[in-house]
C-alpha cells in the first residue's frame, strides 16, 4: 500500500536506530534526571517534533537541497554545532546550582515550553537528521509506486511514533534505576556534567565531520 515495502523490517531497523545513543537521547535523559519524568516526556515530544520537521522536508523534497548544496549543509551544520555546545555549557552551569535554586526558577509552563523548544531545535538544526530521512525512508518505497510521497510520510510518522515510545520508556526505566541511588543529588550533578561534556563532544564531532 502506497508503495511501502518490508514494513516490519523498517520498524525493526527503526527501533534499533532509536536505541542508539545520541544527542537526542542524552537530552531526554538529562531532563528526566533534572526535572522528572513529566519533563522528559515533553523533551521526547520536542525531539519528535524536530524529526517531524525533517519528515515533511523529505516528503516535499526540500531535504535534497542539503544533500546537493555544500553551502546550505555547512550553514545548518555549524548552527547545530554551536547549539549543541551551548546546551553542553548550560548543563555545566546547571550542575553547579543548588536544587532549591532550580526549583525557584521560571514557572513550570514556561520551563516546559523551553524544554520542548530545545528538543525541536536539537533535531531541526542537525542536517544529518535530514539526510537520514531522505536516504533511509526511500529504501522501503517501491520506486514504481505512484504514491511515493504518501508512503514516505507514513514511514516517517511510523518511525517517529515508535521512536517517541522508545524514548519515553527508556526515560521511565532509567529514572526508576536512578532513584535507587542513595546520593541522588550528587548523582544528578555528576550526570549533568557528564551529559554537558557529551553534548560538547557531539558538537565538536559534528563540526569535524565532512
Amino acid at each position: 500500500m502506497f508503495g511501502i515495502t518490508d514494513i516490519y523490517l523498517f520498524i525493526i531497523a527503526g527501533l534499533l536506530l532509536n536505541i542508539t545513543p545520541g544527542a537526542d537521547m542524552l537530552y531526554i535523559l538529562a531532563n528526566a534526571f533534572q526535572k522528572g519524568f513529566k519533563t522528559s516526556v515533553v523533551a521526547a515530544l520536542g525531539i519528535s517534533a524536530g524529526c517531524l520537521f525533517h519528515v515533511f522536508l523529505a516528503v516535499a523534497g526540500l531535504s535534497a537541497i542539503l544533500k546537493t548544496s555544500v553551502l546550505a549543509f555547512t550553514i545548518v551544520k555549524y548552527i547545530g554545532v554551536l547549539y549543541l555546545i551551548y546546551l553542553g555549557i548550560s548543563m555545566f552551569i546547571s550542575a553547579k546550582q543548588k536544587k532549591m535554586q532550580i526549583e525557584k526558577g521560571s514557572e513550570e509552563s514556561l520551563s516546559m515550553k523551553k524544554v520542548f523548544l530545545n528538543g525541536v531545535l536539537i533535531n531541526s538544526l542537525n542536517p544529518k537528521v535530514a539526510l537520514f530521512f531522505i536516504t533511509f525512508l526511500p529504501q522501503f518505497i517501491n520506486i514504481n509506486s505512484s504514491n511515493q510521497s504518501i508512503g514516505l510520510l507514513i514511514l516517517g510518522l511510523t518511525f517517529i511514533f515508535f521512536g517517541t515510545l522508545v524514548n519515553i520508556l527508556l526515560s521511565y526505566v532509567t529514572l526508576k534505576v536512578g532513584s535507587k541511588f542513595t546520593y541522588a543529588d550528587l548523582f544528578t550533578s555528576v550526570l549533568k556534567k557528564l551529559v554537558g561534556t557529551m553534548f560538547i563532544a557531539f558538537g565538536i564531532k559534528l563540526a569535524l565531520e565532512p
